[in-house]
This record gives structure tokens, C-alpha cells and sequence, in this order.
């Protein structure tokens, strides 16, 4: 048997406490780059490019570490890009990567707390 609530409670129960959400536009950008990061290959490149020589590292020097072949390596490459945490430079034959510092910082500031 259920007791009615007051209207008294069902107002302080039903008062609005979220005032603020990101933006339809801004939760899909922020899906994609923790959609990204959701590979844990992604993010160990993620880790060999930010402590590569000068912050980059090319796409050569980054299949044995993870054990995989520069067209998987690639494509990983090609989503963490698309996700717009790293950059890519093309010198002649080789693609050189960098971590974006601020992709980084906006992606662990997305959900905290304004």
C-alpha cells in the first residue's frame, strides 16, 4: 500500500537541481574523443607519441611497440586524429604524430564540474 506524497514533498522532491549541460553539439565531439581513448592500443600510441623525441613520433617508430602492423597502426592513428587528439604532419614518405595538449586537457575537463 503506498501513502500519496504531499504536494509539500513532491515539490522539494521534484525541484530542478541540474542547471547546466553541455550542448548536443559538444557531448558528441566529447563521445568521440572518449570513444577514442576506449582502445587501449590508442591510448598506449597516445603514451609513445607524448614521450617521444620533441613530443611526436613517427608512424614507423610506433608498430613494434604495440605489436602491430603500420596499417592497423594507421587506422588507430586515423581515429585518435579524427577524435582531434593528435596532430598529423606528412615528411616525404612518413606521417609524424604529436598529442594536442589541449584536445587532452578539454577531454579531462569535459565532465568536471564548471
Amino acid at each position: 500500500m503506498s501513502v500519496p506524497l504531499t504536494t509539500e514533498a513532491t515539490a522539494a522532491c521534484c525541484a530542478p537541481r541540474v542547471t547546466e549541460a553541455v550542448s548536443v553539439e559538444e557531448a558528441e565531439r566529447i563521445a568521440r574523443v572518449f570513444k577514442a581513448l576506449g582502445d587501449p592500443t590508442r591510448v598506449r600510441l597516445l603514451s609513445l607519441i607524448a614521450g617521444g623525441d620533441g613530443g611526436e613520433a613517427c608512424i614507423c617508430d610506433l608498430t613494434e611497440p604495440v605489436g602491430l602492423s603500420q596499417g592497423t597502426v594507421s587506422h588507430h592513428m586515423k581515429l585518435l586524429a579524427e577524435a582531434g587528439l593528435v596532430t598529423r604532419e606528412q615528411r616525404g614518405r612518413w606521417a609524424y604524430y604529436a598529442v594536442d595538449r589541449d584536445a587532452l586537457d578539454a577531454a579531462a575537463g569535459a565532465l568536471r564540474p564548471a
